[in-house]
């Protein structure tokens, strides 16, 4: 490196860490309970670098007023300065009296972004537009607007995971530049509302086991074997389905429901999986609980030193044994 990127880096980093010293002092300084309300004691104002030239602007002009005596380039400095100081408060008010009264995300897999909803409250008495959330870098990919509409607004979030379990959240920044663009008006809240991160599936591994004993079970499909009942004709059902003969008789349009045996509950069991580790064996039978589910099967999860989940399906089942998965002790 030449020596003047040398001095360009060393002087990023000190500024780097003069302003993790800076955030270091303001509100809050420890994780809180939601909801959170943004008073005067939690908002700070500074000026932006357009906010910095203009009052540089304003500067010169005043000395060159005072020093031609110019009344009018005097008047005008003030006004200027009157409109600039304005704005400053009127930054300040856009986050005044806000609340962010929660946070919540849907599970995805490590690896994945996560969409997280801030979710906002104010007293409907004034335009709150244009508001941005993010995470100073820390796991954002992006920053997310927030509008306040009748008192009540939410921001997206697309923050990274990289390992299973809990995420704790940073300190999440509330900020504006409005109206004029002049000053940054921001509060920070740190809220305690940990999000779940599922463990990533195995991308390509052996196929779902298949479910064995007396416990068979069947469902409908148009694919199956057996014909299980006649039913009313829907838009969109497939010729070959329809009962001609039945509906010749009954005036009716019938289609024939079929269905399709299926083997019986599926164990997924962590100690059939002794050849691999214990990641790669949380990743296995994550991918196992999503193929089961995808296929309408029942299944059971069985993991050591705590109660097996199931036999079950659905949203609910899968969600008990994806975070079961997820809140495994880290090897």
């Amino acid at each position: 490196m030449t020596p003047a990127g040398t001095t360009t880096a060393t002087a990023r980093g000190r500024l780097s860490e003069w302003r993790r010293r800076l955030l270091a002092l303001t509100r809050p300084r420890r994780r809180e309970a939601l909801p959170a309300r943004f008073d005067r004691r939690r908002i700070y104002v500074l000026p932006t670098g357009f906010g910095a030239f203009y009052g540089a602007l304003l500067a010169t002009m005043l000395l060159g007023a005072l020093n031609y005596n110019n009344n009018p380039a005097l008047l005008l400095a003030l006004l200027l300065a009157g409109a600039g100081l304005a704005s400053l408060i009127a930054a300040q008010l856009q986050l005044s009296g806000l609340s962010i009264v929660a946070i919540d995300a849907e599970p995805v897999p490590a690896g994945q972004p996560m969409t997280v909803r801030v979710h906002a409250r104010a007293k409907p008495d004034r335009a709150r537009r244009g508001l941005r959330v993010d995470d100073d870098g820390a796991l954002g990919t992006g920053v997310a607007t927030l509008d306040l509409d009748q008192g009540a607004g939410e921001a997206a979030l697309r923050l990274t995971t990289e390992r299973r379990g809990w995420l704790e959240l940073p300190r999440l920044r509330v900020w504006t530049t409005r109206p004029l663009g002049l000053a940054r008006a921001w509060a920070l809240v740190w809220p305690q509302a940990p999000l779940l991160v599922y463990p990533t599936p195995e991308p390509h591994g052996p196929p779902l086991p298949t479910g064995g004993g007396d416990q068979a079970v069947t469902r409908l499909h148009p694919a199956g074997d057996d014909v299980h009942h006649l039913r009313a004709y829907r838009p969109g059902d497939a010729r070959r389905t329809i009962a001609w003969k039945h509906s010749a008789r009954r005036d009716i349009l019938l289609v024939r429901e079929y269905e399709q045996p299926l083997g019986g509950d599926v164990e997924l069991e962590w100690q059939h999986l002794n050849g691999l580790d214990q990641e790669a064996r949380i990743s296995r039978l994550a991918r196992w609980v999503d193929e089961a589910e995808r296929d309408g099967c029942r299944y059971r999860l069985s993991l050591p030193h705590q109660p097996a989940l199931g036999p079950g399906s659905g949203h609910a089942h899968r969600h008990a044994c994806l975070r079961a998965l997820a809140l495994m002790p880290h090897g």
